[in-house]
């Protein structure tokens, strides 16, 4: 038979055919997805968590007692009726900072409590004591990059427009007040009332200054999972190898183990086992390269190093299920499930509220976002239960039970109905055996 030469397997249909068709599928999902969660996430918005802290105590003025603070609250809780991109959360200060501490809030608002007090000084025709300056009203913004920079941007972009938008009807109040007393104001004492309110912008929850502005969680779970996946290909290809299924090629050298026949549940039970002992090894590494080499801000090395394994664990025993029942089309389907969906979906860069509903979706179960949010746990969080971890845990519990039943029982079926890899010689005998008892030709 003449050897195939390049033109004659390039003139193939199925080549190009088959080629293509994966090629196309692929390039038009992973566009549809990554740019499709994140194309407009203004126009997605929908609910972002934002603390609003009313401690302000109010003040004596004109002879009534006025509470400013529950003024800004009452405008921004009218102007949110039409406006549903924002939850904003009305809490005390303490608990502002206990959501700010567990990511459950992007930013806060806080009103201090000498809010009115300042005020109505401004109107106030006594001027301060010799020496001593009014002080000016306050309104604090406090950001979450813990949470998501993008997110906490966002907070901040809507609670500082609260403020601004309380000042200035605050100002028109004040020069009413100053109208009303007929005395004439310079004006730079009008633009002053103006715009009464200082607004400032402070850090809610800080975070290391080697934590990648709040994103060394999102990169420290995505490694974990291309970890996973490349390591499940790499025992997949090496047990494999080791059965005699596939060769092995050193550069022009070619290495190829006799075949050892087995059942698929056996093959994919090797693998598991293997890929438990690639976890530790992995899991360990990434925590030295990451953490002792490359100076991450991290606590809590002893849980991030368990973490780390089990979730390499994890997604490599769930990526070996998938080749073992799909073979080769698992492969490029364990892709599509680890990354293609799970990285737009994971609301790590772009929050889960700025989402499109199908991706926010796919984040109840896609597992990047709860590998990520369990990260954020141990490395921002110390590592609080309720700050994602115990969600993660169980997720990946639920995840690693899911893999086990549906990968052996895919398996179990296959051997049951003899649908073995490579037939085995007693297989092999019973099919060529009619042929060499039929009479030759001629």
């Amino acid at each position: 038979m003449p050897q195939p030469t390049p033109p004659s397997v390039l003139r193939r249909p199925r080549l190009w055919i088959g080629t293509g068709l994966i090629a196309a599928v692929v390039s038009m999902l992973f566009a549809l997805l990554y740019v499709g969660g994140n194309v407009n996430p203004k126009g997605n918005l929908r609910d972002l968590p934002v603390a609003l802290v009313n401690a302000d105590s109010g003040a004596d003025a004109g002879g009534r007692h006025v509470n400013l603070g529950d003024q800004v609250v009452a405008g921004i809780q009218k102007a949110a009726e039409g406006d549903k991109s924002f939850d904003w959360q009305v809490v005390s200060r303490e608990e502002a900072d206990k959501r700010l501490g567990r990511g459950k809030v992007f930013g806060a608002l806080v009103i201090p409590k000498d809010f009115s007090a300042t005020v109505t000084a401004l109107a106030s025709p006594q001027p301060a004591p010799q020496g001593k300056a009014a002080t000016p009203p306050t309104l604090t913004v406090l950001t979450n990059q813990s949470a998501g920079s993008i997110g906490s941007s966002m907070s901040s972009q809507a609670a500082q427009k609260a403020a601004h938008a309380a000042s200035a009807q605050i100002g028109q109040e004040l020069l009413k007040q100053a109208a009303a007393q007929k005395a004439p104001l310079p004006t730079a004492a009008q633009l002053k009332l103006a715009d009464p309110v200082t607004v400032t912008v402070a850090d809610g929850h800080p975070v290391g200054s080697r934590s990648a502005m709040g994103l060394s969680a999102f990169y420290y779970a995505l490694v974990l999972v291309v970890c996973g996946m490349l390591g499940a290909n790499l025992v997949n290809s090496q047990v494999d190898t080791a059965l005699g299924y596939l060769h092995t090629d050193y550069g022009p050298v070619r290495k190829r183990e006799p075949v050892q026949h087995t059942s698929r549940v056996r093959t994919l039970a090797v693998g598991m086992a293997l890929m438990l002992g690639m976890a530790l090894v992995m899991g360990t590494l990434v925590e030295v390269a990451t953490v002792g080499i490359l100076d991450m801000d991290a606590s809590h090395l002893g849980l991030l190093w368990l973490y780390s394994v089990a979730t390499i664990a994890v997604v490599g025993i769930g990526s070996l299920a998938l080749f073992a029942a799909f073979g080769t089309p698992g492969m490029l389907l364990a892709t599509i499930v680890f990354v293609a969906m799970a990285v737009p979906s994971s609301g790590a860069t772009v929050p889960l509220q700025a989402l499109p509903g199908f991706f926010r979706t796919l984040s109840e179960f896609e597992p990047l976002r709860q590998i990520t949010e369990g990260m954020r746990a141990i490395l921002y969080y110390g590592a609080q239960a309720d700050a994602g971890l115990t969600r993660a845990w169980a997720s990946m519990g639920i995840a690693l039970v899911a893999a086990l039943v549906f990968g052996f029982a895919v398996t179990r079926l296959y051997d049951r109905k003899g649908l073995h890899r490579i037939p085995s010689p007693a297989d092999v005998s019973e099919t060529a055996a009619p042929e060499a008892t039929a009479p030759a030709a001629g």
